[in-house]
């Protein structure tokens, strides 16, 4: 079954939902929605796939295709939030909020609309049918173009950042905690844009960290 077969299986009006940022040391963290509302567009999204799978150059020519000829959205939610509360439920508000403003645009009938959501885990305190899929961005079209706009989104989010704080090199780590981004913290220290939490053992016992 292809992405595009398996959205239409539901028989529903279906939204995708997806992440990028979760892992990250440093920046916020990302979530589209996207509502495939004329499949016509199976043909131009050929490539369409888990956006980990693919080059940064078809993630932007997919980019582009998924922005214009779709129903989305893309939220961030910034480092103080994370800070004050967790990154999984901030990676879960900002599900919702995408989800929520594309069907703030919606013209058809919202009873008939399901929402599916990468990965294990389900939005709190959303009043719309949903239900998780697991690897969803490798079976679902709707996720996988919800992955493609979270990611590469977050990625140009990333490259303004590295012009203001080059010494991280967040333009090729994209914030992940890579050896050559936690040497650079240790020698330079943290900014605002970094994770304090997740920085803990490296920023207190730095000889204790694993460096990826």
């Amino acid at each position: 079954m292809n992405l595009f077969e398996f959205d239409k299986s539901f028989n529903k009006l279906i939204i995708g939902t997806d992440e990028a940022g979760r892992g990250p040391a440093a920046g916020g963290v990302f979530a589209s929605a996207v509502f495939i509302n004329d499949f016509s567009i199976e043909k131009d999204l050929a490539k369409l796939n888990d956006s980990k799978k693919l080059s940064k150059k078809i993630r932007e020519e997919l980019y582009d295709i998924i922005l214009n000829n779709t129903v989305n959205s893309t939220v961030c939610i910034e480092v103080d939030e994370i800070e004050k509360t967790n990154i999984l439920a901030c990676s879960l508000k900002a599900m919702k909020l995408a989800c929520e403003e594309v069907i703030s645009k919606f013209d058809g009938q919202k009873d008939d609309i399901l929402t599916i959501v990468d990965g294990n885990k389900l939005i709190r305190n959303y009043v719309y049918p949903q239900k998780f899929v697991i690897k969803g961005d490798g079976k679902s079209a709707s996720i996988a173009a919800a992955s493609i706009l979270a990611k590469v989104s977050r990625d140009r989010y990333m490259d303004k950042l590295d012009k203001k704080y080059p010494q991280y090199n967040w333009k090729k780590n994209a914030g992940y905690l890579t050896k050559e981004h936690a040497e650079a913290i240790l020698k330079y220290g943290a900014t605002p844009c970094h994770r304090k939490k997740f920085l803990r053992n490296l920023l207190e016992e730095p000889k204790q960290l694993t460096l990826l």
